[in-house]
């Protein structure tokens, strides 16, 4: 899909002339016009746009209220804005850039200056949606498990510190599941590492399949998992963990791992709790009820009772 451009000028020679001037090009496969701010604001909210051109004086809401309504909306502030001004006027043009702009033409303008500061402004933008892009996939490798694609440990810890924090503050309930694969060893040694890891994979998605929207779940070391329940009672946690631990236990692979059956261990813990007074006392206590739920045969959801 090509770019999109939002023309804003109360003069339709204006829009027209500069429609003429790129239409001329393969830069955009999207045209916009609007002949105020207010309407070149509707259409920026609701359509993809990739760069506008905005006059300076228009009735109702000019150019630089136009600025400001932009950039009072975080999703529209990487959209580069060039001002047009008939003013030729170093405060309006300083006035400009201080507000927002990314740059400004001056009326009358050459249809060869508008090209190539269009050209600019489009290669700085696509640029810039390269690194943001680049980002978030960093960010997202920083925070995931590559194995599972569920959290890693770290993003984890800073979940619950967070969770915990807002738990304590407003004193809603929270809980924390232990998981563990029950005698997950002997699939290695049995089967390999890269059909133990499949084993893995499969536990995840079914972790995944059990969380909320507002659910967190990670990977929190070699076969064990995490599961973070915001406002859940034990009650209700306990509900959760059982029915992961019987969809766990209904896995079917196939293949090399046909004849395998993997069952988890899972230990619950809940916010507040008179035991409970920093993160690692909440760990532990899930840990606690995992390792009874594994000397209890495992296969088995234990929970620490309320205080």
């Amino acid at each position: 899909m090509g770019n999109a451009i939002l023309i804003i000028d109360d003069t339709k020679s204006v829009r027209q002339q500069i429609l003429d001037t790129l239409h001329g090009t393969d830069l955009f496969s999207d045209y916009f016009e609007a002949g105020n701010g207010l309407e070149g604001l509707k259409i920026l909210i609701n359509k993809k746009v990739d760069i506008v051109l905005c006059d300076v004086e228009m009735p109702g809401m000019d150019g630089f209220k136009f600025l400001a309504m932009v950039s009072a909306r975080k999703e529209l502030q990487d959209i580069p804005i060039l001002l047009l001004t008939s003013h030729d006027v170093m405060e309006t043009k300083v006035k400009a850039l201080e507000q927002g702009a990314s740059d400004y033409l001056t009326k009358p303008f050459s249809p060869e200056e508008l090209l190539a500061r269009v050209k600019v402004h489009l290669k700085i933008k696509t640029l810039q949606d390269n690194l943001k892009e680049k980002n978030q996939l960093l960010q997202k490798l920083a925070q995931t498990d590559p194995l599972t694609e569920l959290h890693n440990r770290r993003h984890m810890m800073a979940t619950l510190e967070a969770e915990f924090d807002r738990s304590s503050r407003v004193g809603s309930p929270f809980a924390l599941l232990m998981v563990d694969l029950d005698h997950f060893k002997q699939v290695n040694d049995t089967y390999g590492h890269q059909l133990g890891d499949k084993v893995l994979q499969s536990t995840a998605w079914e972790i995944k399949a059990a969380l909320r929207q507002y659910d967190s779940a990670a990977r929190f070391g070699g076969e064990e998992f995490a599961l973070l329940l915001p406002e859940t009672s034990l009650k209700g946690a306990n509900l959760v963990a059982e029915r992961l631990r019987q969809s766990i236990l209904d896995i079917e692979f196939t293949g090399p791992l046909s004849k395998l059956r993997i069952s988890v261990s899972i230990g619950v813990a809940v916010m507040p709790h008179e035991k409970i007074s920093t993160i690692t006392d909440l760990i532990r206590l899930a840990d606690d009820a995992l390792y009874s739920a594994k000397h209890n045969g495992r296969n088995r959801v234990e929970s620490v009772p309320p205080a």
